[in-house]
């Protein structure tokens, strides 16, 4: 495959109330951020903030500036509303009472 050859990847995003996975073409070496940015998915979602937002691949994290790889799922994760770990002490505090 040369470079400028096309490769498809898929970009997800979900909401409590949606979810969503768009399938498109992307030139070989495309980041995964030009990714998302084809994929039309930031005006679907307009709350979306790639400054905030984090990413990753197949249920992994990744850099915006990642090459993309065929076949490859780019995950947009929403900020989470509370810390994990303070909620796991929460819960094993009040377990305790």
């Amino acid at each position: 495959m040369s470079r400028g050859d096309l490769i498809q990847v898929e970009v997800c995003y979900a909401r409590p109330d949606e979810q969503v996975i768009l399938k498109l073409d992307v030139n070989e070496g495309a980041t995964l951020r030009e990714a998302i940015e084809r994929s039309g998915i930031l005006q679907r979602f307009p709350e979306i903030d790639l400054t905030r937002n984090r990413i990753g691949r197949w249920s992994h994290l990744a850099a915006f500036d990642d090459v993309v790889r065929p076949g490859d799922r780019i995950e947009i994760y929403r900020p989470l509303i509370a810390d994990p770990k303070e909620m796991r002490r929460q819960r094993a505090a009040a377990a305790r009472k």
